[in-house]
C-alpha cells in the first residue's frame, strides 16, 4: 500500500472528551490520506468492480460552543476507487466557508442544531437557519460526473471531485441557484434521464420549494409546494413521471418557535401527508393523500403500478420516544436510536384515480438507510440493502437484504464492536439482473482498531464478505454514501476535457 499524508489540521477537542459521538467508533480524524493500491487482507478484489464508492461523515475539528449533537461536525469525504481488481483510498474535509472559517479562528464559531442561535460568535450564516453552520456533511451524490455534498438543513451545494476528494467550490448552476433556501440533504439523481431533483424547506410560506437540474446542469424547473405551516421533511422519492413529498406529523412546536425555540413535538392525533405531482408540475397540480401518523427520515424507493403510486421507505413507529431514565447521553440521543424509534421498512400506495392511501409493513426487522441499485430508481424493483443499529445507540452493526418482492431476508452482523457505514449496492461490469453486482460499506473496528472496507455479493449477503481491505487509519463512523460506475465518470471526464479543448 502506497500511503501518503496530504493533510492535518488542527483540532481543538479536549482532550479528555466524553461524548460518545465524539469518541470511540466516533472519534473523529484530523488527518487526510491519500492511499494506493490498498491492501487487502481477506479475498480479492473483483475484477468486475468499477467504479467508486463515496461516503460523507459529520466529522468535527472544534467543541461545540455548548452542546454537541451528532449532525453538527465538519463535512469529510471518504473515496474508495475500484478499477481492474485494484482499490484506492482518500478522505478529504469538505471545504465549506464555515470550516475555512473556524480554521482561520482556531475554534467554533456558529451553534449547532441542539444549541439557542443566539450563541453564534460568527458574521455569516451560510445555512438557511440564519446563523446555523452550514456543515455539508450530510449526504452526498454524483451529478453529471461531480459529486455534490449536502446539509440537513438545506444550506449550498459544495462540488467535490469523485477521485481526488478536492472541494471545487459551491455549484450555482449557472446563477440560477436558490441561495436564499439551499438545497436539503437528499437531492435525487435519476440515472435514466439525467435530472436531479431536489426539495428545500424554510419557515418562510410557502415552506416548501421543489426543483429539477437537468444533464447540463441547468436549472429547468423551481415550484412552490404549499405547506400549512414551518415543517421537517427530511427525504422525497420520484417516480418516472411524479415527484412526491411529505408533511409529517413531527415539527417545531409552533408556540416555542414564535420564541425562536427550535423544539420538534410528534401531533399523534395529526396524519401523515404525501404530496404528489408531476416532476414539471406547480404547485395547482399537487394531490395530497393521508396515511397514518408517523415519521419516515428516509424513503427507497417509488414508481407507477397502474393508477396508483408504490412508494417504500422507513415508517417510524415512535417518533418520539419517551425518556426511559436511562444515562444522560441515551436520554440526550434516543431520537438517533433506530430500535428507540421502531424503524421499519414500510409501504404506501397512493391511487390517483380514487384519492385513496392505503399501506402495509413490509418487514418485522428494525432496519434504516436502505439503498437500491440506482438503475431503478424511480422504477419497479425488487431489493433494499439496509443497516440494522445497535440497541439505544446511532450506529450501525449489521446488513440486511430485504426482498419487497416475497418479503424474504438475508441478515449479516458485522460483529461485537464494529460499525458500518450506508451500504451503496455496486452493479457488476455487464450486470444483468437487479442483484448482479457487490454492496460496498466502510467499518469501524474497534477491536482492532482499524477501519475496513468490505464487499459483499449482492446476491449472497450472507456468504460474508467478497474481500476485505484495510484502509490507512481507524475511520469515524458515518452514515450517507453513494457509488458511481467509472464508466459514467470517465465519460464526464471525457466530455469536460473536449469542452475544454474547444473553449467551452
Amino acid at each position: 500500500m502506497d500511503v501518503e499524508v496530504v493533510g492535518k489540521f488542527l483540532s481543538t477537542l479536549p482532550e479528555d472528551d466524553d461524548h460518545p459521538y465524539r469518541t470511540g467508533p466516533w472519534r473523529p480524524q484530523n488527518t487526510e490520506w491519500r492511499a494506493e493500491d490498498i491492501t487487502v487482507v481477506e479475498g480479492e478484489i473483483p475484477a468486475d468492480l468499477d467504479g467508486v464508492y463515496l461516503r460523507n461523515t459529520e466529522n468535527p475539528l472544534h467543541p461545540a460552543l455548548k452542546f454537541y449533537h451528532p449532525f453538527d461536525g465538519d463535512g469529510m469525504l471518504h473515496i474508495v476507487g475500484f478499477r481492474d481488481g485494484k482499490a484506492f483510498y482518500r478522505n478529504r474535509f469538505v471545504r465549506t466557508e464555515a470550516f475555512e472559517a473556524e480554521q482561520q479562528a482556531g475554534g467554533p464559531l456558529w451553534p449547532g442544531l441542539a444549541e439557542p442561535l443566539a450563541l453564534s460568535k460568527a458574521d455569516h450564516g451560510w445555512g438557511a437557519r440564519g446563523m446555523l453552520k452550514d456543515a455539508s456533511s450530510t449526504d452526498v451524490v454524483v451529478h453529471r460526473g461531480t459529486a455534490l455534498t449536502s446539509f440537513y438543513q438545506c444550506g449550498d451545494l459544495y462540488r467535490i471531485d469523485p477521485y481526488t476528494g478536492e472541494t471545487r467550490g459551491k455549484e450555482t448552476w449557472n446563477g440560477a441557484f436558490p441561495f436564499d433556501w439551499g438545497v436539503s440533504a437528499h437531492p435525487k439523481v435519476d440515472e435514466r434521464t439525467g435530472e436531479m431533483l431536489f426539495f428545500n424547506y424554510s419557515k418562510n410560506a410557502p415552506y416548501l420549494h421543489y426543483g429539477v437540474v437537468d444533464a447540463n446542469n441547468d436549472l429547468v424547473h423551481y415550484a412552490d409546494v404549499a405547506l400549512p405551516g414551518p415543517r421537517l421533511p427530511h427525504d422525497m422519492a420520484f417516480t418516472r413521471n411524479y415527484a412526491i413529498f411529505n408533511d409529517f406529523p413531527l415539527f417545531w412546536d409552533p408556540e416555542l418557535l414564535q420564541r425562536d425555540l427550535h423544539v420538534a413535538r410528534f401531533h399523534r392525533d395529526m396524519p401523515s401527508r404525501f404530496a404528489v405531482l408531476p416532476r414539471r408540475g406547480g404547485a395547482a397540480d399537487v394531490r395530497w393523500f393521508e396515511a397514518d401518523p408517523t415519521f419516515v427520515l428516509h424513503f427507497t424507493n417509488a414508481y407507477e403500478d397502474g393508477d396508483e403510486i408504490v412508494l417504500d421507505g422507513f415508517y417510524q413507529g415512535d417518533p418520539e420516544p419517551a425518556d426511559n431514565g436511562s444515562g444522560k447521553w441515551e436520554r440526550a440521543f434516543r431520537f438517533l436510536a433506530l430500535d428507540r424509534m421502531q424503524t421499519r421498512l414500510h409501504r404506501w400506495r397512493l391511487n390517483l384515480k380514487t384519492g385513496a392511501a392505503t399501506e402495509e409493513p413490509l418487514s418485522e426487522n428494525i432496519s434504516e438507510f436502505g439503498m437500491i441499485n440506482g438503475a431503478h430508481g424511480g422504477e419497479p424493483y425488487r431489493y433494499v440493502y439496509a443497516a440494522t443499529g445497535k440497541p439505544g445507540w446511532f450506529l450501525f452493526d449489521g446488513l440486511i437484504r430485504h426482498d419487497v418482492g416475497t418479503g424474504a431476508e438475508q441478515r449479516i452482523s458485522f460483529g461485537d464492536g464494529v460499525y458500518g457505514s450506508e451500504t451503496a449496492m455496486a452493479p457488476r461490469l455487464g450486470s444483468r439482473a437487479e442483484d448482479d453486482g457487490y454492496l460496498v460499506t466502510l467499518t469501524t473496528d474497534m477491536n482492532e482498531d482499524a477501519s475496513y472496507c468490505l464487499v459483499f455479493d449482492a446476491a449472497r449477503l450472507t456468504d460474508g464478505p467478497v474481500c476485505k481491505i484495510q484502509l490507512p487509519e481507524r475511520i469515524s463512523s458515518g452514515t450517507h454514501s453513494t457509488w458511481v460506475a467509472g464508466s459514467e465518470l470517465r465519460r464526464w471526464r471525457e466530455t469536460d476535457s473536449a469542452a475544454e479543448a474547444v473553449g467551452l
